[in-house]
This record gives structure tokens, C-alpha cells and sequence, in this order.
């Protein structure tokens, strides 16, 4: 008998946002970032898939949305990308109900990374 392995399944998404780092010498003047933000969660295919492409992109998308064209300091005190990938993942996990990892790129070549009820 052939027993399947989880499967991973992922989207990517993008916000624009501006934030200042309150007492940093470069960051602590206002400016902005594209972020591009991975989510990748597992799960066992159900009918040939895992979850629906366009019921992830939504549920993602309903949480990205209320932070694009924002300004980042308007919802923390103090919004590095670690502090932002940290409440993005706690609203995901909120939305999504698979174990996932999300991976949350300030720019080009910056990111942190979290991940919520197992490592995908």
C-alpha cells in the first residue's frame, strides 16, 4: 500500500508600505518597501489537490490587504521586517487552517521568516 507524503503548496504575494524605524541612524527617516510575502502550507491531497489556489490567494490576500498603502508604524511601534512577518503570520494562522510557513521579503534581498504548526 502506498501511503502519499504531505504535500506543499504555495502562493506569493506583494504589499507596498512605508514604516520608520523610531531611533535608527538610516531607518529612522520615513520611506518605503515593495514586501513580498511567500506562504507555503502542507496538507494532505484531498481529491487530487490540497487546497484550492483561489481559496489561499484569498485568504492571503484578505490579510495583506489591510496593510497595503499603509504606513506600518500606524499598527506598530516599532516594524522591522521580523516584527512584521510575526503579525502577518498571527492573522494567517487565523485564516488558513493548514500548518504553514510564511517568508516575508522588505525589498530585494532582505527577509525574515516564520513558521506556524509544523515546518512545511
Amino acid at each position: 500500500r502506498c501511503t502519499l507524503s504531505p504535500m506543499r503548496l504555495g502562493v506569493t504575494d506583494h504589499i507596498d508600505c512605508a514604516h520608520l524605524l523610531p531611533g535608527h541612524p538610516k531607518c529612522g527617516q520615513v520611506h518605503g518597501h515593495t514586501y513580498r510575502v511567500e506562504t507555503v502550507v502542507e496538507g494532505e491531497m484531498t481529491g487530487g489537490m490540497v487546497l484550492d489556489f483561489a481559496v489561499l490567494k484569498a485568504q492571503i490576500r484578505g490579510v495583506l490587504s489591510r496593510y497595503d498603502h499603509r504606513h506600518w508604524n500606524d499598527f506598530m511601534e516599532y516594524p522591522t521586517v521580523e516584527n512584521i512577518c510575526e503579525r502577518l503570520a498571527t492573522e494567517i494562522a487565523a485564516a488558513v487552517t493548514f500548518p504553514f510557513s510564511i517568508r516575508v521579503f522588505e525589498g530585494h534581498a532582505k527577509w525574515a521568516e516564520t513558521d506556524r504548526g509544523g515546518r512545511p
